[in-house]
């Protein structure tokens, strides 16, 4: 084995310390956006096929799907269908159905896919604070001008006098505020008050049914999250093993920590979905104390106005990934695939550009949960992604990340890795590389890699299956598990001889591989370049 390794060591180390207060300075001005950068296309060599991305077609799609499980998508014969059309991650939604029916859905899709044989990560997406209006006995429609009532309770609402699962309603809405329905179906003003209801006026109207969500303004809501009800839903999901836990209305850093898992992998990775107000202005506080983050832009886009939530969306991502955390993009994705065999051009342009921003995943809610073809919708957004992976912008998001890349400068472990990675990256590129094989436990080197967006793909190798199912949800990660990991020398022939007999590389291809020089938990300090036997 020819080997040309590049050690770092305590040397590196000493000189970092007397760097921490440079690494800690704040992230700075991002300059122009990833769409006005030269693209760059993959070289023939890399460029990823045009297909499905699924896992049975190898590493080619890099940007990962999330799909939502339903009533339409919660049995076996779906689910294999899902999981061959490119399905990474399956979200299990919280908000609906009883907690038996929830644990149900998660050892379905378990056991399912591990008679594929696939690594499939599983998110449980808390429900949090959700106001809902009292059910619907059959569709209303609602015309603009049309003036109701709200007053609180659990009620079923009534022809004029809508009910709202909110005790302090009367005394937390005043006049002037605006509460939406749903995803922004309809939007209410408030007009007025009584002793016991709220006067609202229909601002624009449409169709509403079941028992809808109402969005009040969340400056003005007095509730915290985690909610009592989302610890004990957070308690049955942590006894099974669940893989990633979605907090719902987080505001800052103490919600993600009121949590009270234990860290990934020991526990499940925390994703924070910033949907409001307050979790945008305290975003890289939210960041650090997270796993990853969810830009829900249903909730999100009713905080805000419309025209600002595309650049929100832009600067998140962008963010999150120059901290070390996969960013996830969420809602209405391919919305009209609910009842569509295809989507709209808008919404594939959605897609696409999501993947231009640089986001590590892209989710499906509705369209798999409820929707009449969740197989179909799984592989069309697969399709989508994998083209826009085609035309990623690789050459100029690296040094992008390079200039802004900021990872928990409080750890020396987390300083070296930060170094390392960003020398792998450049090597890799330099070089031609085919593959980066990372050594890891916690997936922590993975995703440090991926802030960069080699266009070597990246293979992820740990011994704990808890890892290897979390990493289904970063950016171009491949996760192996391996049984330990031994000796730097040991584990470097070990992962070359699996990655060479799963088909990834081949004998004579240039491979990265990047580790610690030690067995135990530490920081990853070593990368050697490597010409596979």
């Amino acid at each position: 084995m020819a080997v040309a390794p590049l050690v770092v060591g305590g040397h590196l180390r000493s000189r970092l310390r007397g760097s921490r207060g440079r690494l800690a300075a704040a992230v700075p001005d991002r300059g122009s956006p990833t769409s006005s950068r030269r693209r760059h296309r993959l070289p023939p060599g890399n460029r990823p096929e045009v297909s499905n991305g699924s896992i049975f077609d190898g590493v080619k799609r890099r940007t990962k799907i999330i799909a939502s499980i339903g009533p339409t998508s919660d049995n076996e014969a779906t689910l294999k269908d899902m999981i061959e059309a490119g399905m990474d991650v399956a979200r299990i939604n919280l908000s609906h159905g009883t907690l038996d029916e929830a644990l149900d859905r998660y050892r379905r899709v378990r056991s399912v896919a591990e008679f594929m044989g696939a690594n499939v990560g599983i998110l449980a997406d808390l429900p949090g604070p959700k106001v809902r209006m009292g059910s619907f006995a059959e569709p209303k429609v609602l015309e603009t001008g049309e003036e109701f009532r709200l007053t609180p309770g659990t009620e079923p609402s009534g022809s004029d006098t809508f009910s709202v699962d909110y005790d302090t309603l009367l005394h937390d809405v005043v006049n002037g505020d605006r509460l939406i329905v749903g995803d922004g179906a309809v939007v209410f003003q408030v007009v007025g008050s009584t002793r016991d209801a709220l006067n609202v006026r229909v601002v624009y109207g449409g169709k509403i049914q079941g028992k809808p969500g109402l969005h009040i303004p969340s400056d003005r809501l007095k509730v915290s999250t985690p909610t009592q009800e989302d610890l004990r839903l957070l308690d049955a999901f942590v006894t099974v093993g669940i893989d990633m836990i979605a907090l719902s209305f987080v505001r800052s850093a103490h919600d993600i920590r009121r949590v009270g898992t234990e860290p990934a992998p020991r526990g499940p990775l925390i994703v924070a979905k910033i949907e409001t107000k307050a979790a945008v202005e305290n975003l890289d506080g939210v960041i650090m104390a997270s796993g990853a983050v969810m830009v829900a832009r249903g909730d999100l886009g009713a905080e805000c106005s419309i025209q600002e939530l595309p650049h929100l969306q832009k600067d998140i991502i962008s963010r999150c990934i120059a901290l070390g955390r996969p960013a996830i993009t969420a809602t209405q994705m391919l919305e009209s695939m609910i009842t569509a065999p295809a989507p709209t051009r808008a919404e594939a342009s959605d897609v696409a550009n999501a993947v231009f921003d640089g986001t590590s995943a892209v989710m499906l809610s509705a369209e798999t949960a409820v929707g009449r073809d969740p197989a179909n919708v799984v592989a069309t957004m697969a399709a989508i992604a994998l083209r826009a992976d085609q035309e990623f912008d690789y050459e100029g998001w690296a040094p992008h990340i390079k200039r802004d890349r900021l990872m928990e400068p409080q750890s020396l472990d987390a300083a070296v890795t930060d170094v390392m990675t960003m020398a792998t990256w450049r090597a890799a590129m330099e070089m031609g590389v085919k593959a980066i094989l990372c050594i890891s436990r916690s997936g922590f080197t993975v995703r440090a890699i991926a802030r960069f967006r080699p266009q070597a793909m990246i293979l992820g190798f740990s011994p704990l299956e808890r890892t290897v199912r979390q990493l289904s949800m970063s950016w171009g990660a491949h996760a192996v598990k391996i049984d330990k990991i031994e000796s730097h020398d040991e584990s470097v022939t070990n992962v070359l001889r699996i990655a060479k007999d799963e088909g990834f590389i081949r004998s004579g291809d240039v491979v990265a591989v990047l580790g610690g020089s030690s067995a135990t938990v530490g920081a990853t300090d070593t990368l050697r370049m490597v010409r596979c036997p």
